[in-house]
């Protein structure tokens, strides 16, 4: 029995190392940078991780992880928002699209350029993202939290394409992905690669 305790005492402590390295490596840099490269030119986007820690943490990851590459920009709202974070993959978004986040407190006003995750209410923030096109303070009201800015490449940015403004589904990107995104919307704007980058 003393063995067998000992050796559930061993595995338990291990399992509790190994979740605490995982919290640790998921902290994100205090400030870093990430460069879009996209189908119409590139962006550099500046994360304060102050104003937004667990929002900061998770786009860290997420953009680690890889999850961006490919994703397509699917609402694109003139004078209002660009969003995207429905990975191309549906297996890989599956992954991701119910780890939701708490709300961080909201220390900054959604004004052009600041980058914002989207939700669906209190404490659902995954892994959709927006940029605000335009100053729209009315949304710090409403909770979103922005935790970074266009620090480069807001007039790409401004040129995404708005053709398709809210038109595709998100239930079926959710379940065929980019397959279904490339053969109703072939001119839709999309990044072809997200990277941290050094800290300007």
């Amino acid at each position: 029995m003393r063995i067998l305790a000992a050796a559930m005492l061993l595995v338990f402590g291990a399992g509790l190392v190994e979740a605490q390295e995982t919290a640790r490596a998921t902290k994100a840099p205090e400030k870093f940078r990430v460069k879009f490269e996209t189908s119409c030119g590139d962006f550099t986007v500046e994360v304060q991780r102050e104003w937004a820690p667990l929002g900061a943490d998770r786009f860290h990851e997420l953009v680690q992880a890889g999850f961006y590459d490919e994703c397509r920009f699917f609402r694109v709202v003139p004078g209002f928002v660009v969003q995207w974070g429905m990975n191309g993959d549906p297996a890989v978004y599956a992954k991701w699209k119910d780890r939701e986040i708490k709300d961080d407190k909201v220390t900054q006003s959604n004004r052009e350029g600041m980058i914002t995750f989207a939700s669906r209410g209190p404490n659902t923030r995954t892994c959709q993202l927006f940029i605000n096109l335009a100053d729209n303070q009315r949304l710090d009201d409403l909770g979103f939290a922005p935790f970074g800015k266009v620090v480069e490449g807001l007039d790409v940015v401004q040129k995404i394409t708005s053709e398709y403004g809210q038109r595709p589904q998100q239930p079926l990107i959710q379940e065929e992905g980019n397959a279904y995104l490339k053969k109703e919307f072939p001119k839709m704007d999309y990044i072809k690669k997200a990277t941290v980058v050094p800290a300007g």
